[in-house]
């Protein structure tokens, strides 16, 4: 049985959250997919490479499930992300594209068995990793790392920013890691941004963004057209379209690193 999250513990006060890059579904579940379940085209694909060695020392915490199994990043009671808006479910019955996806569709049951195996276990370790860098350091970033295809029209209209930040309207971090990470997104040449647009952060950035405990928490959700050949299978890694994107994130991580809130900047 692969384990449901993988962590590499670093000494930074910023940890990486990484909720749908795993592509593991056990055979019984695997089996209750149809063809187009089985595809698994909601991955974050390569997210997990596209971020690794960009900031040494820094801590990851991994889904390695797919999302398809359980969503890692939807509030476990259930309660929708964005109310009166499309969207996929604690466990999704449809794709990004409101097409179904499981030839045998989940039970309640179904549910709660995977909220305790994979959902839960992924958080434990999520809040665990949370404690121990707060702990360290008198506070914690959460940077959340996503992707998605930039043209979903059951989702959003029109073409997806390139960089898409999310704080839930400012409310998870201190206004200076927020001012931090848009201002490299918006300097970055070629690449588009928004704050809070489509994506505002999901409910792992909603759940943990507490800065009034020091506990802050950013979303991030790229276009996949900014680093895959293509928005299709075998959703290839463009190693070109990457390493200059690598760039900006690179930037982005060591800013995240070296603030601190005791000087109301960077240390």
């Amino acid at each position: 049985m692969t384990a449901p999250v993988e962590i590499s513990r670093g000494d930074t006060p910023l940890v990486l959250g990484l909720p749908h890059t795993g592509t593991f579904v056990p055979p019984e579940i695997a089996g209750k997919l149809n063809g187009r379940g089985r595809g698994l085209e909601d991955t974050d694909w390569h997210i997990h490479r596209l971020y690794e060695g960009l900031l040494p020392g820094v801590t990851t915490v991994r889904a390695t499930f797919h999302r398809y199994v359980i969503d890692a990043n939807r509030d476990p009671s259930g309660v929708s992300l964005y109310p009166g808006q499309n969207t996929t479910t604690l466990v999704p019955l449809t794709d990004f594209d409101g097409q179904d996806i499981w030839e045998v569709p989940p039970t309640e049951e179904d549910t709660v068995a995977r909220r305790g195996a994979f959902h839960a276990p992924y958080h434990a370790a999520l809040e665990a990793e949370l404690a121990r860098v707060k702990e360290r350091h008198g506070f914690a970033i959460l940077y959340d790392c996503h992707s998605i295809r930039s043209q979903i029209p059951f989702l959003f209209d029109g073409t997806l920013p390139d960089f898409n930040t999310g704080t839930n309207m400012g409310t998870t971090c201190d206004p200076q890691i927020e001012a931090l990470v848009t201002s490299v997104c918006a300097a970055a040449p070629g690449y588009s941004a928004v704050l809070n647009g489509r994506f505002k952060g999901g409910w792992t950035t909603r759940h943990y963004g507490r800065p009034d405990e020091g506990l802050h928490a950013i979303q991030m959700e790229l276009a996949q057209s900014a680093y895959l050949s293509a928005e299709a299978a075998p959703w290839t890694y463009d190693p070109s379209k990457a390493d200059r994107l690598r760039i900006h994130l690179k930037t982005i991580l060591e800013s995240l690193a070296d603030w601190a809130p005791q000087t109301g900047g960077h240390r």
